[in-house]
């Protein structure tokens, strides 16, 4: 229960950093599109208003003559301009005079003299100040609260005299309403997706705390199973000692049979110690790329004979027919561990003996496919359990436990050889029915 609750630590507190760091990267990216998108515009009004009034400078020069006074030459430029003087301009009631150079209505222009009294304008006309002609860029508010954003510069006449100023502006109301809506979508849309990063930080997590979590309890496990093997032959040599010292008198024969028990423990344990050591040699040597010192070229259908001439007394013994075929065109060798692939073989072999009744047959078989050397360990036991089958390469575990204790098994011998065949970068997996055998294929890729 504790680790559950540390792992559920572990994975809230992973979810949180994620899901924190994410939320701050999208934050700071909608804020930069934000100002991206607003900057650009403001750069593109500007520019619009700079060429239009750039265009009026230009075309309004040549026919200035005296200063604050509107030549008939600015009329015909100009058509739509309505003088001041002439009673034209009421703010009240003025909404739009198209201004035809500009050629379109959220654009204005005001003429001004140099005292800064109004004289002609055009276009559309806000409640603004008349000029600032301390700045030349400015962003007024009328009394509505639209913006608008105009630029104010000096006039000369034909002679280059000071005329007096051009104002040119144009409403921000388009600018501001899209910008807005940019600022809704991201308000509304950056905490939805936050959500979806909390929800995805949490599997996210969950995906990658689990390895942890299934190693943590395999290695409980493996450490319950192990401290398990272990007591059993311990327990047995105690209560057999416990007896024979309770006994008055010890006969000779008694305390042969006695040492002759303790010898028989100690050698299980012996082997259990050994298989250990053994997985965790390999398990070092493939977490730290090391099994490559011992590697060396093996004439793999000599080892298949070497394992099959030394276990055939164990099949004479348990009436099993033991026999080998042998199916290539040319030697074939792989590189590896010698010793670790005998060891894996001799494994194979031995667990298809163990399972197979007596009178029945064990085939070791030694085949090409492509670039791979293919040994098949065939028996005709009792095969194995599909739902068993997944489990049988697992540490410590045994498809018949008192089957098993009975031969002696400690339960390794088939994570032994499936170690072994991950650290020559190869595969072995099994087939099997109920009743009618298993084949257990080992497959290693051949030195060429």
């Amino acid at each position: 229960m504790k680790h559950n609750q540390l792992f559920a630590r572990s994975r809230w507190r992973l979810a949180s950093w994620y899901g924190a760091i994410l939320s701050i990267v999208l934050f700071i990216c909608a804020l930069g599109f934000y100002e991206a998108v607003a900057h650009a515009h403001r750069i593109t009004i500007n520019q619009e208003l700079e060429s239009v009034a750039g265009t009026l400078h230009d075309s309004l020069l040549p026919v200035l003559e005296q200063p604050g006074q509107i030549e008939p030459e600015v009329k015909e430029l100009l058509p739509n301009t309505c003088l001041v003087e002439t009673g034209c301009y009421n703010p009240d009631r003025f909404q739009s005079l198209r201004l035809g150079v500009i050629g379109q209505d959220k654009y204005y222009l005001r003429l001004f003299d140099l005292s800064e009294n109004l004289v002609a304008v055009a276009g559309m006309q806000p409640e603004l100040p008349k000029v600032s002609n301390q700045q030349e860029w400015e962003t007024p508010i009328d009394s509505q609260g639209t913006r608008y954003r105009q630029i104010s510069f000096l006039l000369h006449t034909q002679n280059g005299k000071n005329w007096g100023y051009l104002q040119v502006g144009r409403s921000l109301q388009d600018f501001d309403t899209y910008v807005a809506n940019v600022k809704w979508v991201l308000l509304l849309g950056v905490p939805l997706v936050v959500l979806l990063v909390a929800g995805a930080s949490w599997w996210l997590s969950g995906l990658a705390i689990r390895p942890i979590c299934q190693s943590y309890q395999q290695m409980q496990q493996f450490t319950a199973d192990a401290a398990h093997e272990l007591r059993t032959p311990l327990a047995a040599i105690q209560a057999t000692a416990q007896s024979d010292l309770m006994l008055p008198n010890l006969s000779e024969n008694k305390a042969k049979d006695t040492l002759k028990s303790i010898v028989r423990q100690n050698k299980r344990l012996s082997h259990l110690v050994a298989d250990l050591l053994i997985l965790c040699r390999i398990d070092g040597e493939i977490n730290n790329n090391t099994s490559n010192k011992k590697r060396e070229k093996i004439a793999l259908a000599n080892l298949v004979i070497e394992v099959e001439e030394d276990l055939a007394a164990l099949a004479m013994a348990s009436e099993i027919e033991l026999s080998s075929q042998i199916k290539v065109s040319q030697p074939v060798e792989v590189i590896g561990d010698r010793q670790q692939l005998y060891r894996l073989i001799t494994n194979l072999v031995t667990n298809a003996i163990q399972y197979t009744p007596a009178g029945e047959k064990v085939t070791l078989s030694m085949i090409e496919e492509h670039n791979e050397v293919v040994i098949n360990v065939r028996d005709t036991g009792i095969g194995i359990a599909k739902g068993d089958q997944k489990r049988i390469f697992d540490r410590f575990y045994r498809v018949d436990k008192a089957r098993s204790r009975s031969k002696g098994g400690s339960g390794l011998g088939l994570a032994i050889a499936k170690a072994i065949s991950i650290a020559h970068n190869g595969s072995l997996e099994v087939q099997s029915e109920i009743g009618k055998g298993s084949n257990f294929i080992l497959r290693l890729p051949k030195f060429s």
